[in-house]
């Protein structure tokens, strides 16, 4: 239960709830919870009264001419002669009161308008969170590639292998690392030509005289885990359609190198 209770209060429905962004079933979700566990309904109150405060302390004032004109009418309404009241039946005081309850919307509607404003805040800040964590994820992904990568390449066991352009593409050289004994295989692609967006590079395996998929090369991705296949004879490199092709186009192979 102390695990429930506790993704619960991490997974931000609560604070969802409470800004009104959640769907009719999460609705339901949340209250049901707060029925269920004391510590979650504490919780939410609490969240609710510092809102509150919130809004509160970051209230604005009405403006000052809206403050005289209404200070000029309750003090018309107290001496105009006219007016006055005859009886206490008449209920002078009413119109007073009127003006009060204007005073006191007027206030509330800035107050509500403040508090609007606050929510936008929080939403902005919750997608910044967001985009903040993708990037802390990807960034995480890459250490730990880059991590791998280098361990490969300074394993004894890892070989080194150019695979150098020929005539079709004498500019293009990509470095290949093939580690046996773990099935291995990264592959350098930092130094091939850009491509058209219709074009990519792919890798494939000889075997026996079969050419078997090793995967797709993108330049911009640097250094790429490439399939290892068993009994591959060569690495060749080719230049085919956007995505890839079933089979090598053998007359856009631009390099290859024995194993």
């Amino acid at each position: 239960m102390k695990q429930e209770i506790k993704d619960i209060l991490e997974s931000g429905l609560l604070e969802q709830y409470l800004l009104g962004d959640t769907t009719p079933a999460q609705d339901a979700q949340v209250q049901g919870l707060l029925k269920k566990y004391t510590i979650v309904r504490e919780h939410f109150q609490q969240m609710e009264a510092d809102f509150e405060r919130m809004g509160l302390e970051q209230a604005v004032a009405p403006p000052i001419s809206v403050r005289k004109q209404l200070m000029q009418t309750i003090n018309e309404k107290e001496t105009d002669p006219v007016s006055a009241p005859t009886s206490k039946s008449q209920k002078w005081y009413l119109p007073i009161a009127a003006t009060l309850v204007i005073l006191m919307g007027v206030t509330s509607f800035l107050v509500f308008q403040k508090l609007q404003g606050v929510q936008k805040d929080l939403k902005l800040v919750e997608e910044k969170n967001e985009q903040l964590q993708s990037s802390l994820d990807q960034m995480t992904t890459t250490l730990l590639a880059l991590e791998t990568q280098n361990k490969l390449m300074g394993d004894p066991n890892t070989q080194k292998y150019l695979l150098k352009g020929n005539d079709l593409s004498p500019d293009a050289l990509a470095v290949g690392y093939v580690n046996h004994k773990d099935r291995k295989v990264v592959l350098d692609a930092r130094q091939l030509p850009d491509l058209p967006t219709d074009q990519d590079y792919q890798l494939w395996a000889d075997v026996e005289g079969v050419m078997i998929n090793m995967g797709l090369v993108k330049k911009e991705d640097g250094f790429l885990a490439m399939n290892y296949i068993t009994g591959a004879e060569s690495m060749n490199l080719t230049i085919e359609p956007a995505g890839g092709s079933e089979h090598p186009t053998v007359s856009n192979l631009i390099a290859n190198v024995y194993l």
